[in-house]
């Protein structure tokens, strides 16, 4: 069985290490990562410039580009055979919320589910990121990967996976949570007198509801979020069907400039 790992925190973070290590009990695992951090930079796919890939080790490729370049390049150009499971992670820190919709970790297993194979993000919560914890969240990645292979996932379907800072009180299957944001840009003065700003500098918390993954982790519990990729809000449409808008056949005149 052939596996892709990839993740948003660089080729050489502690967390791929020890997920790549863990899943070689499963089948031979390639790592396509990006050569350096490229935290919270989403679904981007490099387009206009061209990509690099080199083999630092066997099996281990450092990419210049975006998580989502990473798998996208693995699964087209650089792996010999369709890969049975693309994972992404473990990345330093939660993806919960509505943190997932930036994070690199989670769109690189949303791209592997595009091309149609399983796949799976997964995060380690907390401040504290030594070998146990990694080593910990790896071994129980593990256990549900090969879950993922043996029972497979629903259509359209991949899991966001949040691990607790401590020893996990077992497994929650959770929906998205909601992230309260405070005043995430932070104005400073520099030596010479010029502006500057820091995105996500103000304190941030979550919504702490029961069923979602915030809560979940913060009671230690180990977050499975079911996502797919359809994002219609299916319970808008009775709202926005008494616009009439279906009746409208007469469109307003251009503006005279």
């Amino acid at each position: 069985m052939l596996i892709l790992v990839t993740n948003d925190d660089g080729v050489f973070s502690p967390g791929i290490r020890a997920l790549a290590k863990s899943l070689c009990a499963l089948g031979r695992v390639v790592v396509v990562a990006p050569d350096r951090e490229r935290s919270a930079v989403s679904h981007a796919l490099t387009l206009h410039s061209p990509l690099r890939a080199e083999e630092i080790r066997p099996d281990i490729f450092a990419v210049d580009g975006t998580p989502t370049d990473c798998v996208n390049l693995g699964v087209h150009g650089l792996l010999q055979e369709r890969p049975a499971l693309v994972v992404s992670g473990i990345n330093r820190g939660g993806n919960m919320g509505d943190d997932l919709t930036y994070s690199g970790t989670v769109s690189a297993a949303m791209e592997a589910t595009l091309m149609g194979v399983p796949a799976m993000a997964v995060s380690l919560d907390g401040e504290s990121f030594g070998s146990d914890n990694f080593n910990r969240s790896a071994r129980l990645t593990l256990f549900l990967a090969r879950s993922i292979v043996e029972k497979g996932l629903p259509p359209d379907t991949f899991l966001n996976i949040n691990f607790p800072a401590a020893e996990p009180r077992g497994f929650k299957l959770t929906r998205q949570g909601k992230r309260r944001y405070g005043e995430t840009v932070v104005e400073k003065i520099d030596p010479r007198g010029k502006t500057y700003y820091w995105l996500g500098g103000g304190e941030m918390g979550f919504d702490n509801l029961e069923g979602t993954d915030f809560h979940a982790v913060h009671a230690g519990y180990v977050s499975i979020t079911p996502l797919h990729l359809d994002l219609t809000n299916y319970r808008s449409f009775e709202q926005l069907e008494s616009w009439g808008l279906d009746a409208v056949t007469d469109f307003p005149a251009e503006p005279e400039s």
